[in-house]
């Protein structure tokens, strides 16, 4: 907050150029920009390095930011040692093919700078931490609702034939396959190769199931999931088989959401990315909002959650 007032008084501010493609470089001063609080203010955008150096020798520059592709290895190898003679700072932006791709992040491997395309964030004690959000809510959570359970079980056993509950298959972490329980919401128990997802006034949805599926009641013993250690109170909605073989052929990186466990519920869900999804650019959203999820996972956005 300080930095930011200060240097919106023109004052501590630090001067950069971008050397590299010009077309390949428009977005980067609008990134900054937006960051008002650094202080940057861009001298200008070069695509020759002759020029850049001659008016280096001119004027003071605090930054120089290195904006080539990957494939043009020679020209950054040449900038930097060029520049190397200054005192300007030298940054190398990387590639915007590897920066973007499915979310991506830099982590380092002791001395080695790294990508990250994909993985789960729980390592070590992260995982351990995770398991013990998991345990102590559900179980603090059943105590809560298991009286709202037990008239749930009622109704259903006196409103229509069938079971209680509904197992379905559904993959979990790492696409091992496991037994999701619901309260029965239908007079069909559908769990086979190709699932018919429920959509508004399907005649298969019983009258208690239509008000425990408006409310989400009917996920509530998903929280036995959760103290088996299937499911995660907060993760990737879990979808049915027949539904992720479909949707893993059209939608890039859809099983990168099975890299952690399932939940109850998820990123997507809070962000109104919930029920019937009859279009591709409906799960594509959702998917999008799974892998933000898993790439920026902490306890304070599952809370959040």
């Amino acid at each position: 907050s300080i930095l930011r007032r200060v240097r919106s008084q023109e004052k501590n501010l630090h001067s950069y150029v971008i050397l590299g493609d010009v077309e390949f470089s428009k977005s980067l001063p609008e990134k900054i920009s937006q960051l008002p609080w650094t202080g940057l203010r861009l001298v200008g955008v070069y695509d020759s390095l002759p020029t850049l150096l001659a008016d280096l020798k001119t004027q003071s520059i605090d930054y120089v930011f290195l904006n080539y592709g990957s494939h043009e290895q020679s020209k950054i190898v040449s900038a930097i040692s060029a520049l190397n003679d200054s005192t300007a700072s030298i940054y190398l932006i990387p590639d915007l093919l590897l920066s973007d791709l499915l979310g991506s992040r830099w982590i380092m491997l002791g001395n080695t700078p790294l990508i990250v395309i994909n993985d789960h964030p729980f390592y070590g004690g992260w995982w351990a931490l995770k398991k013990i959000e998991d345990l102590v809510l559900a179980f603090l959570i059943l105590l809560l609702i298991s009286p709202v359970m037990l008239v749930i079980a009622i109704l259903i056993k006196l409103s229509s034939p069938g079971p209680i509950l509904f197992k379905q298959r559904r993959h979990g972490l790492n696409g091992e396959v496991i037994k999701v329980y619901k309260f029965r919401t239908m007079t069909s128990l559908e769990d086979g190769d190709v699932v018919v997802q429920a959509t508004k006034g399907d005649t298969r949805i019983t009258k208690v199931g239509k008000f425990l599926r408006r409310h989400s009641l009917d996920e509530l013993p998903q929280f036995f999931n959760v103290l088996e250690g299937s499911m995660s109170i907060v993760g990737p909605r879990p979808h049915a088989l027949a539904h992720n073989e479909h949707y893993r052929q059209l939608i890039d990186g859809y099983m990168q959401r099975h890299k952690v466990k399932p939940g109850i519920t998820g990123w997507a869900q809070v962000n109104g990315l919930r029920g019937e999804t009859d279009t591709v650019d409906k799960m594509k959203g959702r998917i999008d909002f799974d892998l933000y999820y898993i790439n920026h996972w902490s306890i304070g956005l599952d809370l959040k959650i």
